[in-house]
């Protein structure tokens, strides 16, 4: 896909329609998802546009708790250096949730003028929709969202805790899946995030009920722009969380937040366009996938392990995997089974996907659509063919064989020759850096538990 920069004439429209702007929020999703930038003043939108703004190259090297990781080469190894980064068009929108005119933009990091940084996880999905788009195909694809709305008031422990239903005043406590009452209990913040969702041109719909308390499920429309598809999933982030915020609610996207309820994913759908527009995963009997459904989902299966780090993350993603929690631990496939790793859900032919469901609502969703549409092409490229459908509970039925924690799952990762080609081996490394230094950080704590159970004992 071309490296998309927007004109100033994009700008110049704006502010005439808007001539009471004060700032602009502009947004560099970094390695983790999380959005860093400047916030600029208005009457300094159209230089932005037209020269870019320079952040260091080192955003991508930061933990989670912003800390540079020097490993990666990219901090002092460079001299800190600023890159020039450039507004991704037609993402200039309002942000209704301020008190005061202020609007956002994503930008892109570039090496230099019209090339893509290496290292910034938008670029990684975009060289693989390059690689579709040279065999005429276009995947068309859909992100689902889960999350929790939490107390901003934590346990005497720190541990987070439901929220009070505005309606009831009641603190959740009941598991109630599709429950129509809950989605009416938090109808207010819910309406003012598809209010705001709307106004920034998300195509955000069905929202529901999920498996635990306080947590919910947002889904995106199918778009045929994998990076569009992202972007759109980032901002909705923004949304939820700024929204519950200013209504008074946490909103957290943590895979596990709750050891004894469900954890939250990030389910991808994806189908595939010929030139003519035709699904080439369209298949006359859903039970028996055609050629072209067997090898994306044949490839998926052979990388998925590989690609785990990429999928889950963080040290808490892991905390997902357990049984009667509907994520799988297998690469397993199956029609219109939850149980399973590959999804294909019951419908019209013309309408045949994969739902990819392994993804924690932790990762950063250019990569997990990087795992996901580079292990499909990977299937599709090598001609494999994939295996017999799971049927029933596939957690019984197959043998756990996923890397299920942090230590494999990375150790997979790192010694992949698919990654490397895939990913740029560049990129593995310095993604590879940050998350080893961030699981480094995290095990020189001593917890809350190790004193329970040791203190006194030994």
């Amino acid at each position: 896909m071309p490296h998309t920069i927007a004109s100033p004439i994009e700008a110049e429209a704006f502010l005439s329609a808007h001539p009471d702007l004060v700032s602009v929020d502009v947004l560099l999703p970094d390695q983790h998802g999380i959005l860093r930038g400047k916030r600029v003043p208005a009457n300094e939108l159209i230089k932005v546009y037209e020269q870019g703004i320079y952040l260091p190259g080192s955003v991508f090297a930061l933990d989670i708790n912003g800390n540079t990781v020097e490993s990666t080469g990219i901090g002092f190894d460079t001299g800190d250096c600023d890159q020039p980064c450039r507004v991704i068009a037609h993402t200039l929108t309002m942000v209704p949730w301020q008190d005061k005119p202020i609007a956002q933009c994503l930008i892109t990091m570039e090496q230099a003028p019209g090339e893509a940084y290496f290292a910034n996880p938008r670029q990684v999905l975009n060289q693989i929709c390059d690689q579709y788009q040279a065999q005429n195909l276009t995947p068309v694809v859909a992100v689902e969202l889960e999350f929790y709305l939490t107390d901003l008031k934590r346990l005497d422990s720190g541990l987070l805790q439901p929220p009070i239903a505005p309606v009831t005043g009641l603190r959740e406590a009941d598991t109630q899946v599709y429950a129509i009452d809950n989605i009416d209990d938090y109808s207010a913040l819910l309406d003012d995030i598809m209010l705001a969702a709307q106004a920034q041109n998300i195509p955000a719909s069905a929202a529901v009920a999920e498996y635990a308390p306080g947590q919910f499920e947002i889904n995106l429309q199918h778009v045929a722009d994998p990076l569009l598809a992202c972007d759109q999933a980032i901002l909705l982030k923004r949304i939820i969380k700024s929204v519950s915020r200013k209504h008074g609610f946490g909103a957290t996207f943590m895979a596990k937040p709750y050891a004894d309820q469900a954890g939250s994913g990030l389910h991808i759908h994806m189908s595939l366009l010929d030139t003519s527009s035709t699904n080439v995963f369209a298949c006359s009997q859903q039970h028996q996938p055609n050629p072209m459904l067997s090898k994306a989902l044949a490839g998926l299966q052979a990388t998925m392990a590989e690609t785990m780090a990429l999928l889950c993350p963080k040290v808490n993603s892991y905390r997902r995997f357990q049984p009667d929690f509907f994520v799988a631990m297998a690469p397993t496939w199956g029609v219109d089974n939850r149980t399973v790793a590959l999804r294909v859900p019951n419908g019209p032919s013309a309408a045949t996907r994969i739902e990819h469901r392994v993804a924690g609502a932790d990762a950063n969703p250019y990569l997990a659509m990087s795992a996901l549409l580079a292990g499909a092409l990977h299937g599709i490229n090598h001609n494999l063919s994939v295996g017999p459908q799971t049927t029933g509970n596939g957690a019984q039925k197959v043998t756990s064989s996923l890397p299920l924690n942090w230590v494999d799952a990375y150790a997979r990762l790192n010694d992949s020759e698919f990654s490397a080609n895939a990913f740029g081996a560049k990129f593995i490394h310095v993604y590879s850096q940050v998350q080893q230094h961030e699981y480094a950080e995290f095990n020189r704590h001593v917890s809350s538990l190790e004193i329970d159970w040791y203190q006194r004992t030994l």
